[in-house]
């Protein structure tokens, strides 16, 4: 079965960064859009950032452009989310998720639009 594992999250001050990761398995990554979302307490799951299976293209949540980048690694089946300038408010549990198999994504920002997730991985930036 489908396995996304999410690792790298922690504690971090105001203003740090931090990489976070996506280890895969029982899929053929390369070919999948590969996501990272986050949801905060009380709050809905919230785009963050993609990156295309077909030609690599990355597109972000307006909340994070500039301060983050997703990278992807198919030889080892891995994605990955450098988050840089963090803010207090960014505080939540980040999700890594990979859309249907060939599926050409243009620009897949909903939960709906990807059917695995990973169990996610927190984040916490402190004040």
């Amino acid at each position: 079965q489908v396995q996304l594992v999410e690792s790298g999250g922690g504690l971090v001050q105001a203003g740090g960064s931090l990489r976070l990761s996506c280890s895969s398995s029982g899929l053929t990554f390369s070919l999948h859009t590969m996501a990272w979302f986050r949801q905060a307490p009380g709050k809905e799951r919230e785009f963050v950032a993609a990156i295309r299976w077909q030609d690599g293209i990355t597109y972000y949540g307006d909340s994070v452009q500039g301060r983050v980048i997703i990278s992807r690694d198919d030889a080892k089946n891995e994605v990955y989310l450098q988050m840089n300038s963090l803010k207090p408010e960014e505080t939540a549990v980040y999700y890594c998720a990979a859309g249907a198999q060939y599926r050409i994504s243009l620009y897949d920002t909903n939960v709906r639009d990807y059917i695995y997730w990973g169990q996610g991985t927190q984040v916490t930036v402190s004040s």
